[in-house]
């Protein structure tokens, strides 16, 4: 039953990225590709959540599960953000490609940092 939970999680994780992105790009069109940023930034920060609530509030694993491997899962893109800074150097955006994926980095395990320290900090589980 887990498998089936994390499967429809991992769905509307897809659906949430599909929804994000479409809005930010009808909203801006950015030199760099910042939905794919926003939504692999806020999918981090969500993780953080969910592992804090596990590791520090003893919340049931299967929330860590279904959600971060599921929603999280389904939501985050790796692959895209890789996509894109490829695509930028075969623009010849040298500084931007560089500059995109490191800032991803730093932005997303910022964000998981901070999600962690979101949970550690709360008098209450969530």
């Amino acid at each position: 039953m887990t498998t089936l939970w994390v499967a429809v999680a991992g769905a509307a994780g897809a659906m949430a990225r599909f929804a994000v992105d479409a809005a930010v790009r009808h909203r801006w069109a950015p030199t760099l590709p910042l939905a794919t940023l926003l939504v692999n930034a806020t999918g981090s920060l969500l993780l953080g959540i969910l592992t804090g609530l596990v590791l520090e509030r003893g919340a049931d694993p299967h929330l860590l599960l279904i959600l971060g491997v599921g929603f999280c899962g389904g939501y985050t893109t790796f692959s895209t953000a890789s996509f894109e800074t490829v695509r930028l150097v075969r623009d010849r955006r040298y500084r931007a490609a560089l500059g995109y994926a490191l800032g991803s980095l730093a932005v997303t395990v910022l964000a998981a940092a901070a999600g962690l320290a979101l949970t550690a900090h709360y008098p209450h589980p969530l």
